[in-house]
């Protein structure tokens, strides 16, 4: 594809990055096929093609403000990268549309409630003792959902009806030293809020995988969040917090996080600081990922129990990480069950289903009706936030596998199997 941009703007890395990547686009259009929200809405600028076509006009004449239309196609983009999974040419789309959204973010003014909303996301869900906070109170103005989406508060109504019924009471488990090496295992921000029975089940898989699990003080949100709404310099002031923490905790052998969002992020390190970045992101595995390096440990429990693996879009397309999960359930004794579509998005989409609330419901509802059609007892899913977007539309429970791979090797049952469920 033919690319003009000014040439005092090709000596800045990011927009030689965003380059060479639009240059790389053939037009072939294979990511259509896979693009969820060309799937549902047929238009050619909410493809990954058009957006590109998009992105290319908007940076050529960078000194101008975005039209509003390429805004709204970009903000549509879920970033759920299965268009990266299905283009035959390389294209680095992940790089480019979080180019495209620290663009906007510096030279589009938005209109004075998004600016709140984007700002009080962060604000919020990045910080913990914020966050719990902010649960407790929308867990007892949950009823008024309804009548914010009637003052046209949609988003305001999405983050309600996102909310857990009750507050979580487990707590992550410290573990004993490990003969095999010293692990970090990511803190993170949103999931301890919601279900801190993960990180619990994630310390005592590792550490019955032999090696000793480290809470790393000063860490903190990894910075995907941030980046997703374009604010670059906050998700870069959060990987160089997390790196700092990371040096003074002595030596780690791997960098585990029980999010699948956060472990695409780490990975990502490299671009945001240089050497010290990708030295750590060399390090990050998602628990999945890690539990597979490492051997799961001996299954005590024989557990006959049909499971429908939902992929997070974050592992399976921005991670590359496609059979470990499926197997590893398949090895601790689990049948598993894959659902049709399941390269497309459930709608989450870190806060994609706050911003865009009525096409995060379409898509899933679309995800919902696959994953009924397997006729599982349970859905895994290995991201947080597929879980908290999927189990209000399901009769099954949601449950990351970390705690089914725990349970089958030794931990407690999943709370949320004698949880009563909500369709």
């Amino acid at each position: 594809m033919r690319v003009d941009f000014p040439p005092e703007r090709l000596a800045e890395p990011e927009f030689a990055r965003s380059h060479t990547a639009i240059r790389k686009c053939v037009h072939c259009g294979f990511c259509t096929a896979t693009c969820p929200t060309y799937v549902l809405l047929g238009d050619e600028r909410d493809s990954p093609r058009g957006r590109i076509e998009l992105i290319r006009a908007m940076l050529e004449r960078p000194e101008r403000a975005p039209p509003k239309a390429t805004v709204t196609h970009i903000d549509r983009c879920l970033s759920c990268l299965a268009c990266k999974t299905t283009c035959p040419s390389g294209v680095d789309y992940a790089d480019l549309i979080d180019h495209a959204r620290r663009h906007i973010e510096d030279h589009y003014r938005r209109p004075w409630p998004e600016r709140m909303l984007r700002a009080l996301i962060p604000a919020v869900l990045t910080r913990p003792k914020r966050l719990r906070a902010a649960l407790a109170l929308g867990r007892a103005a949950r009823p008024l959902a309804p009548m914010l989406e009637r003052m046209r508060l949609a988003p305001l109504a999405a983050m309600l009806r996102l909310l857990p019924e009750r507050a979580p009471a487990a707590e992550p488990e410290r573990a004993a030293p490990g003969r095999r090496g010293r692990v970090a295992l990511l803190q993170g921000c949103v999931e301890p809020a919601l279900a801190p029975q993960i990180r619990a089940a994630a310390a005592r898989l590792i550490a019955r995988a032999g090696f000793e699990v480290v809470e790393v003080k000063g860490e903190g949100c990894c910075g995907a969040l941030s980046e997703h709404l374009g604010r670059a310099e906050e998700a870069a002031g959060m990987a160089r917090r997390n790196l700092r923490a990371w040096a003074d905790a002595g030596p780690l052998d791997a960098i585990v996080t029980t999010a699948a969002g956060c472990g695409t992020t780490l990975k990502a390190y490299g671009k945001q600081a240089g050497a010290e970045g990708e030295a750590a992101a060399l390090k990050a595995r998602d628990i999945l990922e890690f539990i597979a390096e490492a051997g799961l440990p001996p299954v005590t429990r024989e557990v006959r129990m049909a499971v429908a693996y939902h992929a997070p879009c974050s592992l399976q397309h921005g991670q590359g990480i496609k059979a470990a999960p499926a197997a590893l359930l398949a090895q601790a004794g689990f049948e598993v069950r894959e659902p049709a579509e399941s390269h497309l998005c459930c709608g989450s989409a870190g806060v994609y289903n706050i911003l865009q609330p009525e096409l995060a419901g379409r898509l899933r509802d679309r995800k919902a009706a696959n994953l009924k059609a397997v006729g599982a007892r349970v859905v895994a899913a290995g991201n947080i936030g597929c879980i908290s977007q999927m189990q209000p539309a399901l009769d099954a429970a949601v449950i990351h596998p970390v705690e089914l791979l725990d349970w089958a090797t030794g931990g407690p049952e999943p709370a949320g199997l004698r949880a009563p469920q909500t369709a």
